[in-house]
This record gives C-alpha cells, sequence and structure tokens, in this order.
C-alpha cells in the first residue's frame, strides 16, 4: 500500500530518551509485517511513563518512516529495534499520523468497492437463522455423508441453490 495514497499527515517528532526511554513498542518490518501488505513499522503500544507519551504527538496506530534520518522503508524487525537502539538521547521521528487505521480503511472499502455492498471478505451478513425464509439451514451432520465433502457444519446455511427440473 502506497504511503502517498493515504494522504495522511507527516509529522516529525523530536524525543530526548531520558530516564525511562522512549516509551513506545514497535511492531513489523520485511521479515515479520504487522499490517497485511505493508512492511513498515508500526507504533503499537505507548507507555504513560516515556518520552513518546509525555510529548503526546505519537500515537498507537502510527507508521515511523524515519528515526534520525535513517529511513525505516524495507528493513527488518531487528534493524529497525537497533536503529532505536542506537539512537542515541535525542532522537528525531518522521510519522505517517493514523496509517494503521487508515490502511485498513482502505483495504475496506476496496473489497466493498470489488465484493459489492454487505459483501466483505466472501461473508454475507443478510443471514437471521431464526427466520427459515432466509436460506436453508443444516442443524444437525450425519458423520461419513457429505460433510467430509462439503466441509458443513451444524449451524450453517445455504444461502443459494440450483434449482433442476
Amino acid at each position: 500500500m502506497a504511503e502517498a495514497s493515504l494522504e495522511l499527515e507527516e509529522l516529525e517528532i523530536v524525543l530526548e530518551r531520558g530516564n525511562h526511554g522512549l516509551g513506545f513498542n514497535i511492531r513489523g518490518g520485511v521479515d515479520i509485517p504487522y499490517v497485511q501488505g505493508d512492511s513498515g513499522i508500526f507504533v503499537t503500544k505507548i507507555r504513560e511513563d516515556g518520552a513518546a507519551f509525555l510529548d503526546g504527538r505519537l500515537r498507537e496506530g502510527d507508521k515511523i518512516l524515519e528515526i534520525n534520518g535513517f529511513s525505516l522503508d524495507r528493513v527488518t524487525h531487528n534493524e529497525a529495534v537497533q536503529h532505536f537502539v542506537n539512537a542515541g538521547e535525542t532522537v528525531t521521528l518522521r510519522v505517517l499520523q493514523g496509517a494503521e487505521e487508515a490502511i485498513l480503511q482502505q483495504r475496506r472499502e476496496n473489497e466493498e468497492s470489488e465484493n459489492g455492498p454487505n459483501q466483505s471478505s466472501g461473508s454475507s451478513s443478510n443471514i437471521n437463522p431464526s427466520d427459515s425464509s432466509s436460506g436453508l439451514g443444516i442443524a444437525t451432520i450425519v458423520g461419513g455423508s457429505l460433510a467430509l465433502i462439503a466441509a458443513l457444519a451444524a449451524g450453517a446455511y445455504f444461502i443459494h441453490r440450483n434449482m433442476r427440473k
């Protein structure tokens, strides 16, 4: 997912490490992406005793683009951690605020436009188990029958059937 298409605010934040450190956790990297489809480094937790909390601008879900001028684009998680460990007392971050939520929202919108409304990720939300007119319900499965072939389960519903004459 391209950063430019997100149209989010990029912000430079300067933090002083202090006695309690920078005070946030990160996840992500090319080896263990935190957000599917984006190998960036994301802030996952802000600790109340750290510099980030006291500064107030860094938020959970922000994507860290640079640390002290070094790009975190296409780095492993361990490489990113090492840059933070070796960053010194004064740390300058360039972040994309709200990136995680924006990426997930954009993905939801893309799925909706591909699948049509009310059909995200191949599931249907208009089945009412107590209303027999909304589909053919499966109450029980007899072992060894179609259950193994069709992977049917009790509580499942057929929402369409092919009518042959």
